[in-house]
């Protein structure tokens, strides 16, 4: 079961190098700070530190992933998104492949205000699935992904240090539901799939704690 797992991480991680180069060809944080604070800023703040945890924090997020998920929330030739949230898909609409780009910029290169674990009962539980998953029921570790803080990789695997546990948690719970669906070689699906509720909200705690 793991085997199967990690396969999907290795297909997935094809896309990475391509996504990068992408981003980063045009790329300008000055012109995506003006995109942040016209039509960012009332969910995720002008530098990307929401208030609010149903909205992530932006701030330090990697900027490939940024740009992709922008990508996903946007229709193409009338097909249904990639990734379906209606808020986002109208947020997404109207910006430019270059705007997507700068503000996906400009987010990545602002400071993170972490949020923090709040239930210290759920940590021992949220640090053994993110550091060794699960052999028996075929979960690998976060951290192969997430990395060992939580800092994420390129453009598949996103920071989940310091992210709000709560929306760590509601999207683990979409990729279980198969709510949402953008997750490449369906890796994040067959994993959430494995985890029961009390696993998902310990390792969001866990990662919420991670710097």
């Amino acid at each position: 079961m793991i085997r199967t797992a990690a396969m999907a991480v290795l297909l997935a991680t094809s896309f990475i190098t391509h996504a990068s180069e992408e981003v980063h060809a045009k790329a300008d944080p000055a012109k995506g700070k003006l995109v942040a604070e016209s039509i960012c800023i009332a969910c995720h703040g002008a530098d990307g530190n929401s208030q609010v945890s149903a909205n992530p924090i932006l701030a330090a997020q990697g900027e490939d992933y940024l740009y992709k998920q922008l990508k996903d929330f946007k229709s193409v030739d009338g097909k249904p998104a990639a990734r379906n949230n209606p808020i986002m898909s109208g947020m997404a609409a109207p910006l430019s492949d270059e705007d997507m780009k700068n503000v996906a910029a400009w987010f990545a290169s602002q400071k993170q205000k972490p949020a923090a674990a709040k239930d210290e009962k759920q940590i021992a539980l949220g640090q053994k699935i993110w550091r060794q998953g699960d052999f028996k029921k075929g979960v690998p570790a976060c951290a192969g992904c997430h990395g060992p803080s939580g800092a994420g990789l390129p453009a598949q695997y996103p920071r989940l240090a310091g992210q709000f546990p709560e929306y760590t948690e509601a999207q683990l719970k979409a990729f279980r539901l198969e709510e949402r669906a953008n997750d490449p070689a369906k890796a994040m699906r067959m994993i959430a799939a494995k985890l029961s509720d009390a696993e998902i909200k310990a390792v969001s705690e866990f990662a919420a704690g991670l710097r």
